[in-house]
């Protein structure tokens, strides 16, 4: 499918960047005039995707993250979150609700469902050492004549 318009950000791994991440993500869709709903479910889904690189792949460091978001000829936006920290050794396990990789810390465990229960579709890639790759897909319905064409 053909990309319209597709933008990259890379940021440092800091909490103060989460919510940085969500508002540049939301500004951008925009663009597609989603609806208001659709367009909280994208911010809600980039927050959590930030804030597990932030909280479990770069523990105790700082790393880079990086955002790629693509918004397709057919009204779906493919959104991209990457890091290069610790990686998840089970994916399958790290995605099923209340588990956490954090015990002892004050964590529900919900991250992953929370992407899936807001977006279309997650996909989850990753590798011990070598860092995780979310990527997620929204369909937009279009609510004004122009949209992403």
């Amino acid at each position: 499918m053909k990309i319209v318009n597709e933008m990259r950000l890379t940021f440092l791994s800091k909490s103060s960047n989460e919510s940085f991440a969500r508002m540049t993500a939301s500004a951008f869709v925009a663009q597609c005039d989603p609806t208001i709903d659709k367009l909280a479910d994208i911010k809600t889904a980039v927050s959590e995707a930030v804030t597990n690189c932030i909280v479990h792949a770069y523990r105790g460091t700082t790393g880079k993250i990086t955002m790629v978001i693509k918004l397709m000829a057919d009204y779906r936006v493919v959104i991209s979150i990457r890091d290069r920290g610790c990686g998840i050794p089970d994916v399958h396990q790290a995605m099923e609700p209340c588990y956490t990789s954090a015990p002892s810390e004050e964590r529900s465990g919900m991250g992953f469902t929370v992407m899936e229960t807001f977006m279309d579709k997650v996909t989850v890639r990753s590798k011990e050492g070598k860092g995780t790759s979310v990527t997620m897909v929204k369909r937009l319905i279009p609510t004004a004549a122009g949209g992403a064409k």
